[in-house]
């Protein structure tokens, strides 16, 4: 780590419970707290309304395909829009919208496409919240103090979900069927409110040129990803991955109940182990981008990483072996997620984050439903651990894809192994 960084790094320490950066901390917790107490609670009160399978994998994938969408779009108001007004603006929206589908569950009213359409509105507004929470990052953390930031909002968000968010929810599911959905109401609400507190200057936007329009904005920021030499790399190399991801997603189940013949426990296990290995790879990012030489060689350890113990999870026949397996996994995807989203942001000219992050997160999220249908294919051709494998080689290939990008990275930068930004 260079000295730039210890100091931005010492710097976000102070703004952590001080300044705006605590703030956002704080909804970003909460947030992700409501979150996890609706997405256990979704997919149990769609089983308990219909018998069809169909249906109830659709409320998954309603929760990515607003982002095909609408997720450009999404970005490029980002853009245009005060993003803390923006944030706190479809906070309560969204905290409406569920506290109405709370009412309707306590009186018997739920249906399934009642259900259907809360799922693909809440994530219609998610495309606005989170390129707004990208763009805006970067003017409430000093530039530098980037990567500190994003470790600290992604280990929070895991942490505060999977391990309390996650446990509470059966409890309140087992008091009453709405009650999972009235707290995440409050959620949004409490979170909207913090955001909303925020006294942090909208970041500089160019003026816009008479006559332009969504389109041609949209148009100006895929352009610019495209046009960056590592962006593009880095955009091609996460959705490979990706597609292999969405299917050890959709098929982890079956990988663990079928292949390892593990039940409902090892199932708790495994995953378990999943969410402590992101944990620890969230607080442990910024010293693994010290130990590797920098962000470039980071990214590239993560990758190799990653696919690696995706082939020990998909041929050792072993539970505990599994269990660690998908920590390593989470542990690495962790630290490559804090690097992306920093990457995004100090790439992106001023006034285009949210336009190139939407685009980036648009390829990105696109191989996921992808990657379930080719998940369920091969497991059920080549056999349950078929997509663990498949998994390992996209992740892998995702990696090799990023080597030139890197290999610039080190002859053009005196900060070796940093990611510069480079002329297209």
């Amino acid at each position: 780590m260079t000295s730039t960084e210890a100091g931005g790094a010492a710097g976000v320490g102070a703004l952590a419970w001080r300044g705006g950066f605590g703030r956002l901390w704080c909804a970003a917790a909460v947030s992700r707290f409501g979150d996890a107490l609706r997405g256990t609670a979704l997919p149990l009160l769609a089983y308990g309304l219909t018998d069809s399978p169909l249906l109830i994998s659709l409320v998954t994938v309603c929760g990515f395909l607003p982002w095909l969408f609408f997720g450009l779009m999404g970005g490029a108001v980002a853009d245009r829009v005060d993003q803390r007004r923006a944030m706190w603006a479809v906070d309560v929206l969204r905290g409406l919208l569920v506290a109405g589908f709370a009412l309707a569950v306590a009186l018997g009213r739920a249906r399934i496409g009642l259900l259907l359409t809360l799922a693909f509105a809440l994530t219609t507004l998610q495309t606005l919240f989170d390129n707004a929470a990208t763009a805006l990052l970067p003017s409430v953390v000093p530039k530098e103090s980037l990567g500190t930031a994003n470790a600290r909002l992604i280990t929070g968000q895991e942490l505060v979900g999977r391990f309390v968010g996650g446990p509470v929810a059966p409890a309140l599911i087992g008091s009453a069927a709405a009650l999972p959905f009235a707290a995440d109401a409050a959620t949004y609400l409490v979170a909207a409110a913090l955001v909303a507190s925020l006294r942090t200057a909208a970041p500089p936007r160019p003026r816009a040129a008479a006559g332009r329009t969504l389109r041609r904005e949209i148009a100006d920021g895929i352009r610019a990803l495209w046009r960056d030499r590592v962006l593009r790399a880095f955009c091609l190399s996460v959705a490979l991955g990706n597609i292999g991801i969405g299917a050890l997603i959709a098929t982890l189940v079956v990988i663990v109940r079928g292949w390892l013949g593990a039940g409902d426990v090892g199932y708790a296990v495994v995953t378990t182990g999943y969410g402590a290995g992101t944990v620890l790879g969230g607080l442990l990012a910024g010293q693994m981008v010290a130990a590797a030489g920098g962000r470039a060689r980071t990214l590239l350890l993560a990758g190799l990483l990653q696919s690696a113990v995706l082939v020990s999870f998909g041929t050792v026949r072993a539970l505990w072996p599994a269990a660690l397996a998908l920590g390593l996994f989470g542990f690495a995807g962790a630290v490559w997620n804090v690097l992306e989203t920093t990457v995004v942001q100090q790439r992106s000219p001023e006034g285009m984050v949210g336009r190139i992050s939407s685009a980036f997160r648009t390829v990105s999220i696109a191989g996921t439903p992808l990657g379930a249908l080719l998940g369920g294919a091969v497991a059920a051709t080549l056999g349950a651990n078929a997509p663990a494998l498949l998994a390992a080689a996209l992740v892998g290939l995702g990696t090799l894809v990023l080597i030139p990008a890197v290999r610039a990275g080190d002859s053009t930068s005196s900060d070796s192994g940093q990611i510069p930004h480079t002329v297209p």
